[in-house]
């Protein structure tokens, strides 16, 4: 698990470059924000978390589902991992920051998740 990313994911790279083409500037991974956002909009006070689908298990998900070995350990792993998200998107909420969270599997519809994002960025 040590190889595996937390910054700079290929699914995190397809959202950058699709909000980035449709003209939208944003900071990185602010650390001064709690759960250090992916993308961050200070100036409409919005962030967007880009979560991979088995890591922060995405129910319904068919890339969410756990492995058949140590079934214990991947419960509780990313059981941990859904209540830190849980918990930091209410932290975020609670100091007036409006979040978005764009799943893993979402990235195969690009104009659907095009039109997502810039709903979520030009609204109130």
């Amino acid at each position: 698990m040590s190889r595996v990313k937390s910054k700079h994911t290929r699914p995190e790279l397809v959202v950058r470059r699709l909000v980035f083409g449709m003209g939208y500037r944003y900071r990185l991974h602010d650390k001064k924000l709690q759960g250090h956002p992916d993308l961050v909009f200070p100036g409409r006070k919005k962030v967007i978390f880009v979560n991979g689908c088995f890591w922060h298990g995405h129910l319904g998900c068919r890339l969410g589902k756990l492995p058949k070995t140590r079934v214990e350990f991947w419960e509780e792993k990313i059981q941990r991992n859904r209540a830190r998200d849980i918990q930091n998107v209410a932290e975020l909420e609670a100091s007036g920051w409006r979040v978005l969270t764009v799943w893993q599997c979402e990235l195969k519809n690009s104009e659907m998740l095009a039109s997502r994002l810039s709903e979520f960025i030009e609204g109130k």
